[in-house]
């Protein structure tokens, strides 16, 4: 295998390790219904994506100091950190209304409607903010770009996507029981089929995401997402990349945005929690299952991560804030 394919090989598994551990706790879906001229305000979302699929007419978004963008109808656009943005008729547009003010309380689990009335040309979107476990959202998954766009013609490459994504835009999809359940894994399987062609593009064209460049910090990555039991130091983390300690701790730094041993802290403490909340493991059992040889040890990292003990919360006491303790 030559370098180039063992590069695109470790990218691969890169992505597909970011992608693994991704699961929404809720989702917020609205149908828009806009003639000119309009313009949209949207705020900076926590924890979550903003999805939009335009499904009739086109819209431009802008962000704060970035290039503004056209979508047109059957165009998807990701914000996987939500990123603040705004929406509007044109990219020049001014007088926007803030998004709380027609759509106020966005709760997961429920969905809205705006409707604005003009003389201008008609667009229709599907908008979805996904929440997502910020636990579970690595340095790789933060250093994404702040937009990713799938044109027409890419989402009709992938089939299930599109027809997915027309399904969830229909004003009557099926309603019944676990019908919140069904939303929300539906809503997570578009955005993994949304993610998976624009995070192969960005293994195909590494310069649109820095981590991907560097072998030995990508390699690390897969170590961490997928060797996290076993007893790594930060020395021995280097080693295996071929790389010095201090080089290795100063280029993870850079293009992760945090230390490497606080980013196998957070993968191991990612993994206890869904064995604590998601199996019925001993959870005397989970410390070892983690990379942590002393149980006294485990329970004092999990507390400083979580702020609550495993105990709790395998008991179910989860605070919001705790969760993203670690974040």
């Amino acid at each position: 295998m030559d370098s180039v394919d063992t590069a695109r090989t470790e990218g691969d598994d890169l992505l597909s390790e970011l992608m693994r551990p991704l699961r929404l706790t809720g989702v917020f879906d609205s149908r828009w219904n806009l003639r000119g001229p309009w313009a949209i305000e949207g705020d900076a979302e926590e924890s979550c994506a903003v999805l939009h699929f335009i499904t009739e007419g086109d819209c431009w978004i802008t962000g704060d100091g970035r290039t503004s963008f056209r979508l047109h109808e059957g165009d998807l656009a990701v914000f996987p950190t939500g990123t603040a943005h705004r929406l509007s008729d044109h990219p020049d547009r001014r007088g926007g209304i803030a998004l709380g003010s027609v759509l106020p309380e966005r709760e997961p689990g429920t969905s809205g409607e705006i409707r604005i009335d003009g003389e201008g040309p008609v667009t229709r979107l599907l908008c979805a903010g996904l929440h997502y476990d910020a636990s579970a959202a690595g340095g790789l998954y933060r250093a994404l770009p702040w937009a990713l766009v799938l044109d027409r013609s890419q989402v009709d490459q992938e089939p299930l996507l599109r027809d997915t994504l027309r399904l969830l835009a229909t004003t009557d999809r099926p309603v019944g029981p676990g019908d919140r359940l069904v939303t929300l894994r539906t809503f997570e399987m578009a955005l993994v089929l949304a993610l998976r062609p624009l995070l192969r593009e960005l293994a195909d064209n590494p310069a649109t995401l820095p981590l991907l460049r560097h072998p030995g910090i990508s390699k690390a990555m897969v170590i961490i997402s997928t060797r996290f039991a076993e007893p790594w130091t930060i020395e021995s983390l280097a080693r295996e990349v071929g790389m010095s300690r201090s080089a290795f701790t100063a280029a993870f730094r850079e293009l992760v945005g945090e230390a490497p041993a606080r980013h196998l802290t957070g993968r191991r403490m990612q993994e206890a929690a869904r064995l604590l909340g998601e199996t019925s493991l001993p959870q005397s059992a989970v410390p070892q299952r983690v990379g942590y040889q002393s149980a006294v040890g485990f329970h004092l990292a999990f507390r400083k991560w979580f702020g609550v003990t495993p105990g709790e919360y395998r008991a179910g006491n989860r605070p919001a804030a705790a969760r993203l303790a670690g974040s």
